[in-house]
């Protein structure tokens, strides 16, 4: 089956409630053991060329240290000059894109899934997701989180340990739990 036609991964990364499907959770599985073997290899171009065929898409110069997880890889679109750094964990259920010249940290952690706040709905696993966006020239600092639903704009530096909870414009730095603004990052001409 094309996973795209499965009506719980439409839901999905349309935000709507659902449960993860058999064919859902076969991909996730496939691709869990993947990456448990892709983050092993030793040999940097082979592992990315191997981590890169599990994305949506990604652009040229694309590397990523070990190890790197994710949830599905076919819901990440990554543009051209993208690194990541030791650690990096993206819970994809939603749609997540990111744009050119992007650097995340160790440990910084992306993720789109929402749980519901009432307990009988939650027992039931069932959940949305709100997707993710990140714009061009980002740099995101070791052990920042992003949370669902998020855009980023260009030329955004998040400090380390930042947990980013709402979205934010263009040419800014971000720090703190819950992240705000520290100042302006202008670009230099």
């Amino acid at each position: 089956m094309n996973i795209e036609e499965d009506s719980s991964y439409q839901k999905m990364i349309n935000g709507e409630m659902y449960l993860e499907s058999e064919d859902l959770a076969g991909l996730r599985i496939d691709v869990r053991n993947k990456l448990m073997d892709y983050n092993r290899i030793s040999d940097s171009k082979t592992r990315n060329q191997n981590i890169k065929s599990l994305l949506k898409s990604a652009g040229d110069r694309f590397f990523v240290e070990p190890t790197i997880y994710f949830s599905y890889g076919i819901n990440i679109t990554i543009g051209n000059h993208f690194y990541a750094n030791h650690d990096v964990m993206i819970c994809d259920e939603g749609k997540i894109t990111i744009g050119n010249d992007v650097k995340f940290g160790p440990k910084v952690g992306l993720y789109t899934p929402q749980h519901p706040l009432d307990p009988a709905i939650r027992r039931t696993e069932a959940e949305t997701t709100a997707p993710i966006t990140i714009g061009n020239d980002v740099w995101v600092g070791g052990g920042a989180s992003i949370l669902p639903g998020v855009t980023l704009g260009n030329n955004v530096i998040v400090g380390a340990g930042s947990v980013v909870t709402h979205s934010f414009p263009d040419n800014v730095i971000v720090v703190g739990n819950p992240a705000k603004i520290l100042r302006e990052n202008k670009p230099q001409a």
